[in-house]
């Protein structure tokens, strides 16, 4: 047996109270992060609030324990057992007091409720669970068991080597059984995605949509209590108007700018900008279950009708690199030599007669309006998809959706082309193909191009049971071609992640993956 163990870690304190004021781009869709699927409300739930079992560090590449101090991994890959911190604390708020510490039965709850379509709470999750169906995890998990008060055992069905990593996504949070006990019994389940409980950081304290999230300091927390007193995401959906904000002194960290606003603050010396490769792809999703979208040539016609590189250099100003696939070049089993599509109006028309649309047909391009670090210009992005498309026969009707309703419209495949991201969460590459390839996905929605194909789906299968990263390498490199030749996106960018900052915050990173830090954040004098 393989035993991981590592020491505990500590946030910095501050000798005085202080808040931290982040102008962010959207409201969460609500705070049970387990039924959503954007970053913005894993940002502003899975992040703040909460703990899961293990944690991805993307600096040291590895992961790292959690609520978990330790686990070990049975010879035959099916078998894991999790010992649990005794001295993880959960939130309490104005209706509930914990009367214990973590234990193995707020995993077993936060668990079941996912896998078991007889518990009680999983009827809650109106639109289910999206990650949970998307990662297969009803088939995956054969159970999940309270060996002791401190030690969790799940058993899987078939090995996958995905499955420690998964345990790091914000859906995997842990969440207090007595608490959902509580509000079970009181008719109000509701609750626990408007007024949630976690064990992190930082503690819930309100939320009004489409304005502002307030957050104070957990000052239980395992690890360690957090510099800054609280913590507020001042929800701003204009990026020119987060930095005037930023400028103002009215937030502290601005996220998601764009590209040329790290380049306004260049001479002030009272801001300062962060920068990291991001791994993640932006992309228009192809809905391949809408005629005529549903014919390959179709599908390829439209990637060569596109103008990548002037999208790219219009849009992200030299911060992104142009896409030619799902996966960041940094990933471990990119296949940098595909061929892609380059630029070719007349290989398109000729692709569209083909398919007998010689006179091109009419469709639709979603996309949101405010920018975000994987669209920072939506609206100019949508024009020149439409301008390109026209030059070939396509008429494109734009349609500007609300963030939440474009999400929630796309994972019930209305869409027709669909401006859209990813962001992996782990740093493996299955986390780009399960969640948008894998047959399972469609029905959980977040398979954007409504693909399911059995031969890619058994490459990603075969993928995620193997241990050795070479084969894994084979595999995945097979379903990149298939993906291409598919033409199933029209893949955009691999941008960098930018944040702007007060030349005082002091102890802030820029995660690849998008993912949200603010426990050691400080505020100089």
């Amino acid at each position: 047996m393989r035993l991981l163990l590592a020491t505990l870690f500590c946030a910095p304190l501050l000798s005085q109270a202080a808040t931290l004021a982040v102008c962010t781009e959207a409201s969460p869709d609500g705070f049970d992060v387990v039924q959503y699927n954007s970053l913005t409300t894993t940002n502003a739930s899975a992040d703040m609030l909460m703990n899961r079992l293990v944690e991805f560090d993307a600096e040291q590449g590895k992961l790292l324990p959690s609520l978990a101090h330790s686990w070990s991994v049975s010879d035959d890959g099916l078998v894991y057992d999790f010992q649990l911190r005794d001295d993880v604390q959960f939130h309490h708020n104005a209706d509930f007091a914990p009367s214990r510490n973590l234990s193995a039965q707020d995993v077993l709850f936060s668990f079941q409720r996912m896998l078991d379509a007889q518990n009680p709470w999983h009827k809650v999750a109106t639109s289910g669970y999206p990650h949970a169906q998307s990662m297969q995890w009803p088939s995956l998990i054969a159970k999940v068991e309270a060996v002791g008060d401190q030690h969790v055992r799940i058993t899987l069905t078939r090995r996958d080597a995905t499955f420690l990593s998964t345990l790091s996504m914000g859906f995997a949070s842990i969440y207090p059984a007595e608490y959902a006990d509580k509000l079970l019994a009181a008719g109000t389940p509701e609750k626990l995605n408007s007024a949630p409980i976690g064990s992190g950081p930082f503690v819930f304290e309100r939320f009004q949509k489409d304005a502002v999230v307030r957050y104070s300091a957990n000052p239980d927390y395992f690890g360690g209590k957090p510099a800054m007193d609280k913590v507020i995401f001042a929800i701003t959906p204009d990026s020119n108007v987060r930095l005037q904000k930023l400028r103002r002194g009215e937030c502290q960290i601005a996220l998601s700018p764009k590209p040329q606003d790290a380049q306004a603050i260049a001479g002030d010396a009272t801001l300062k900008s962060a920068q990291t490769a991001a791994f993640m792809t932006a992309f228009v999703g192809i809905n391949s279950q809408h005629p005529p979208l549903d014919k390959p040539q179709v599908r390829q016609a439209i990637n060569l009708a596109f103008d990548k590189a002037s999208y790219v250099k219009a849009v992200f100003e030299g911060s992104a690199e142009p896409a030619n696939g799902p996966y960041p070049p940094n990933t471990w089993s990119y296949a940098k030599d595909l061929p892609g599509y380059a630029h070719d109006p007349a290989k398109a028309r000729a692709l569209l007669a083909e398919a007998g649309l010689k006179d091109g047909f009419k469709t639709t391009i979603w996309t949101r309006p405010s920018g975000s670090l994987l669209n920072p210009n939506p609206s100019l992005g949508a024009q020149l998809l439409q301008a390109d498309l026209a030059k070939v026969g396509i008429a494109a009707e734009i349609r500007v959706i609300e963030w939440g309703e474009l999400i929630r419209r796309a994972k019930a495949g209305e869409h027709d082309l669909l401006f859209m991201g990813w962001a992996g969460d782990n740093g493996d590459p299955d986390n780009f193909l399960t969640p948008q390839f894998a047959c399972a996905s469609v029905q959980s929605g977040l398979n954007f191009a409504r693909y399911c194909d059995e031969a890619l789906d058994k490459l990603i299968a075969d993928g995620k049971q193997s241990s050795d990263q070479a084969e894994r390498s084979r595999l995945y490199h097979d379903a990149q071609k298939i993906i291409q030749q598919q033409a199933l996106w029209l893949p955009l960018a691999h941008p960098t992640a930018f944040a702007l900052l007060s030349s005082k915050v002091e102890g802030y990173k820029v995660s690849p993956f998008g993912r949200q830090n603010f426990a050691a954040v400080q505020m100089a004098p």
